[in-house]
C-alpha cells in the first residue's frame, strides 16, 4: 500500500511542478485504488495458515504454534486441548516437540479438518482404514 501511496504522492508532485493537467492525478489514484484491490485479493489467496501434504505439514502465521513444519513420519499422535480458552489440535512429534494449531483461526469446518488430518496422518505411517 506504501508503494501505492508514493505513486501517487509522486504523480501529484509532477503535476504540480510542471502544470500538468490535474485530472493526471485523479486517474492515477483510481488506478491505484485498483492496484491496492488487486494486490490486496493476490494476497489473500496466496495466503494460508496450514497446509496439509501428502509428505507432512506447514504452519504459517500463528505465534507459538511450536514446530512450524514436520514430515508425517515424525508425529507420534494428534491430540485437542484448549489452550488460553482457544480450541487446538496439538501434534505431538516423536522427539517431545509440539505443533498446536488453533482451530478457530481456519477457514473450513474444524471436523473436516481434524479428519483429513488423522487421514493424512494414518497415510504418513503407512495405515489405512478399514
Amino acid at each position: 500500500m506504501v508503494l501505492w501511496g508514493v505513486l501517487v504522492l509522486l504523480v501529484t508532485i509532477v503535476v504540480v511542478l510542471f502544470h500538468a493537467p490535474v485530472e493526471l492525478v485523479s486517474v492515477v489514484g483510481v488506478l491505484c485504488l485498483l492496484g491496492v484491490g488487486a494486490t490486496g485479493f493476490l494476497l489473500t489467496q496466496r495466503a494460508y495458515v496450514v497446509r496439509l501434504g501428502q509428505d507432512g505439514y506447514n504452519v504459517r502465521f500463528v505465534r507459538g504454534a511450536g514446530v512450524k513444519q514436520a514430515r508425517w513420519l515424525d508425529v507420534e499422535d494428534v491430540v485437542t486441548t484448549t489452550v488460553a480458552g482457544a480450541r487446538c489440535v496439538v501434534l505431538r512429534l516423536r522427539d517431545g516437540r509440539t505443533t498446536t494449531i488453533p482451530v478457530d483461526v481456519l477457514a473450513g469446518d474444524r471436523e473436516e479438518f481434524v479428519r483429513t488430518l488423522q487421514r493424512l496422518l494414518d497415510g504418513g505411517h503407512g495405515l489405512r482404514r478399514l
